[in-house]
């Protein structure tokens, strides 16, 4: 395997031009003035906007007089044409339109079509009708002359068309009868109408519930929706006054004043007595240690505070729980809790872990996993069951609430899926035929394999059920060629910016979901997701369980596949090519000589990790696109880490001088900068900046443009040309360059270098500087495991009884 080539090549900056944006609002030109010419038109169509009697006005002007007179009359005609014109289930529809705003005249004015038809023809007799007394000169004049039997014709018809409106309006004041013209929904719906119009109900109640999936049954005695909303995309920016007063309270604790913004965020409106009430709150904030929260406290309390103060000890058990969280742990050991305040001088750890406990701050949990064990023991003899070694107890568990709450919650969702799906016999291929039998399956392999569950939902959609691929970002949405344009991202549906959207129970109207990449799947995510699911939906889980897990709390699809309480069909198709082999030896342990023709794979030694940013940037920027034919937006360097001589901050620093070079004038970047952007933690989007105005940066993130509040810049954005494997698992590119400098050995394991070198589609250059920690770290090396619940609480609601 050799390098390529590393002549200098003339800089290619990326070229970006900013989109129109083309979610305009159509509805600006329904509020527009109109045209003076226009008037009695646009009465007409818009249709009446009551149903009862206008009050007196002032006196018109002549010129206002006849357009009066027309609406006046137009709108009888339109009441009439509505309620003989229009089927029975539409004219529910329209009396609501007709007690909405102004603002969607647009949709007011569609179904008052066949009414404005009406009132353009009954426009001369609105005309004649003008004048006090016209009816009975009419009348009389058509009596006694024959040639105005036509008129005399039309004033009866008038007559009648009057009576039969103010029947109707009669008959709105009082209740709807029961078994009148409307029933189900649309009855409903005109009773809310007359509601609102009474006065009894307000308008907004015509919103609060969408229109119900028509092959959704509605479950006896459900809630209106049975699913948490999701996780906002941009946090709301606290109020100017609780920033001021949260400013102060930092000022007068020594703490930096650029923290007040996020304070008021974490704690909200009373920030500021918040912390005077308890300083070690601040240790919500992100980034915040506990030896800067114990000075702050000090400055503020004075001789008040010490290391045993309840507030400290509480505050400090969440943070280290909160950490842990982090490295993906949904509960901690209470040993390893009671160790971690012991290093953080609390004088005794027993009791603070009592005091969190008693406050609710934290949970307690201790699975029985010995208990059914017991009458087993009990049927041997004395003697045996004297020798028998007792089994060690479950460990004492501490979690916060939310990360239990969503294990709990995601144990009970998935029992729910496998116990309510019908099992039917589906021909094709293993995949197909155990998802036909069962409610939950789970699918491994390689990125090859993809194409099985792809293949499995398009089979479904044969079949006649509402299917739907969901991947974990957009990059593997695209990869799934012709396929990804029915794919969507797990993000994207869950805040319903894409998918079949949800009934009125809050459930997908879906009958089979495919999740690809779901080893990425936090325990928060799937639980949203699997809730949001109606019963009887199948449920198909598919990824490689030899790459990084999910970047959140949790390791959802590792406890599932270790439960063993579903089908799990493993793929035999795979990966191709010379990259395909060499990650595929590295899952197994092994670290190949991979035969490279094509320059597939190349290896480039360096000594320290100066040379490794030098040949990064060169390699990057000139002798992959030169050699192998990839430009340099689409090659994707991955490091080890954020921090080093090595990491993300300076490898991207690097490119950016080599790429884009700038002022970084819009918060340290410039339209062009590569970025990663994390609207959520845990949840990385990669793209472009386009531009820069009063409210953020604006990114081009795949065919999206997203807005980031300034606010949030600092703390959710960074430079892109590098990223962490974590980041970059669940992507790939054309091309990538993996950085493995010196200090980074420390840090490699099998599942980082499989995940690292599996990003790569035509092309992988390691720059290797750690000699054989690499080749060690792919024989022994495992990731460190993680503390969860979820693989207790699925044995414990789907074990197959034994006889």
């Amino acid at each position: 395997m050799t390098e390529p080539s590393g002549e200098t090549a003339p800089e290619a900056p990326e070229d970006v031009a900013p989109t129109e944006d083309v979610q305009e609002d159509v509805r600006q030109g329904a509020a527009e003035p109109e045209e003076p010419g226009t008037a009695e038109e646009s009465a007409s169509a818009e249709g009446p906007t009551t149903d009862e009697e206008p009050p007196p006005a002032e006196e018109p002007t002549p010129a206002q007089e006849p357009a009066a007179a027309v609406k006046s009359d137009e709108s009888a005609e339109a009441d009439a044409a509505e309620e003989s014109d229009a089927p029975e289930g539409v004219e529910a529809s329209r009396a609501s339109a007709d007690t909405e705003p102004a603002e969607p005249a647009s949709e007011a004015a569609e179904p008052a079509e066949p009414a404005s038809e009406a009132a353009e023809h009954a426009e001369p007799a609105s005309e004649a009708s003008e004048e006090p007394g016209a009816d009975g000169g009419a009348a009389a004049e058509a009596a006694g002359t024959p040639e105005l039997s036509d008129a005399q014709a039309e004033l009866v018809a008038q007559r009648e068309l009057r009576a039969k409106i103010e029947a109707r309006k009669a008959e709105k004041e009082g209740p709807l009868a029961s078994g009148a013209k409307l029933s189900g929904t649309a009855a409903d719906l005109l009773a809310a109408v007359r509601a609102v119009e009474g006065g009894a109900a307000a308008g907004s109640a015509f919103y609060e519930a969408p229109e119900p999936a028509p092959r959704r049954p509605t479950p006896e005695a459900a809630p209106a929706m049975t699913v948490r909303p999701p996780v906002p995309a941009q946090s709301s920016a606290p109020a100017p006054g609780t920033t001021a007063a949260v400013r102060e309270v930092l000022a007068k604790g020594g703490a930096p004043e650029a923290l007040a913004g996020q304070v008021a965020a974490t704690l909200g409106e009373g920030a500021s007595q918040a912390l005077l009430d308890d300083p070690w709150q601040l240790l919500a904030v992100s980034g915040v240690l506990p030896e800067q929260a114990d000075g702050f406290a000090r400055a503020l309390l004075g001789a008040a505070c010490g290391p045993d103060d309840p507030r400290r000890t509480v505050a400090l058990t969440v943070w280290l729980l909160e950490r842990a969280a982090l490295q993906g742990h949904t509960a901690l050991e209470i040993d390893t809790v009671r160790a971690g305040l012991a290093g953080h001088a609390v004088p005794d750890p027993g009791s603070a872990v009592e005091e969190a406990v008693s406050a609710g701050a934290v949970l307690v949990f201790q699975e029985e996993e010995t208990a059914e064990e017991e009458p087993e023991e009990d049927e041997e003899s004395p003697e045996r069951a004297e020798a028998a070694p007792e089994e060690p107890a479950s460990p004492v568990l501490l979690g916060l609430d939310r990360y239990a709450l969503a294990e709990e919650s995601l144990a009970d969702g998935l029992a729910r899926l496998v116990k309510t799906a019908t099992a039917d016999a589906w021909e094709g291929s293993e995949l197909e035929r155990a998802a036909g039998a069962h409610g939950l399956v789970l699918h491994t392999g390689g990125e090859a394999s993809r194409a099985e569950p792809v293949a499995l939902a398009a089979a479904a959609r044969e079949r006649g059920l509402r299917t739907l691929v969901a991947v974990h970002a957009d990059g593997g949405r695209r990869a799934l060629g012709p396929a990804g344009a029915d794919a969507v991202t797990v993000a994207a549906l869950l805040s319903g910016a894409a998918g079949p959207g949800r009934d009125e129970d809050g459930a997908f109207a879906l009958d089979l979901l495919v999740v690809l990449d779901a080893p990425q799947l936090d325990v928060e995510t799937a639980a949203m997701l699997v809730e949001s699911l109606p019963d009887g939906c199948r449920l198909v889980l598919s990824g490689d369980p030899a790459v990084l897990g999910a970047p959140g709390a949790g390791q959802v699809f590792g406890d599932v596949l270790a439960a063993r309480v579903c089908p799990r069909v493993a793929s035999r198709v795979p990966d191709p090519g010379p990259l395909g082999e060499l990650v595929s030896g590295i899952g197994a342990g092994e670290l190949n000589q991979v035969e490279a023709p094509g320059k597939e794979i190349v290896i480039v030694p360096v000594r320290d990790a100066g040379e490794a940013v030098h040949r990064t940037v060169q390699l990057v920027a000139d002798s992959v696109p030169r050699a192998i034919g990839v430009p340099a937006e689409q090659t994707q360097v991955v490091t080890v880490g954020h921090g080093g001589s090595a990491g993300t901050r300076a490898l991207n620093a690097a490119l950016k001088q080599r790429l884009n070079p700038g002022p970084g004038r819009f918060g340290g970047y410039d339209p062009g900068d590569r970025v990663a952007y994390a609207p959520v933690p845990g949840r990385t989007v990669t793209g472009t900046v386009l531009s820069a105005d009063a409210e953020g940066l604006r990114l081009r993130c795949g065919d999206e443009e997203l807005l980031v509040p300034k606010e949030r810049v600092e703390s959710a954005l960074r430079h892109g040309w590098a990223l962490t494997a974590h980041q970059a698992a669940g992507l790939r590119w054309p091309a990538v360059v993996v950085v493995l400098p010196g200090d980074a050995a420390g840090g490699l394991s099998r599942p980082w270098v499989y995940t690292a070198f599996g990003r790569a589609e035509r092309h992988l250059s390691v720059v290797h500087g750690v000699d054989q920690a690499l080749p060690r770290a792919v024989a022994e090396g495992v990731a460190p495991e993680r503390t969860t619940r979820l693989r207790p609480l699925l044995e414990a609601l789907l074990a197959v009884p034994e006889e």
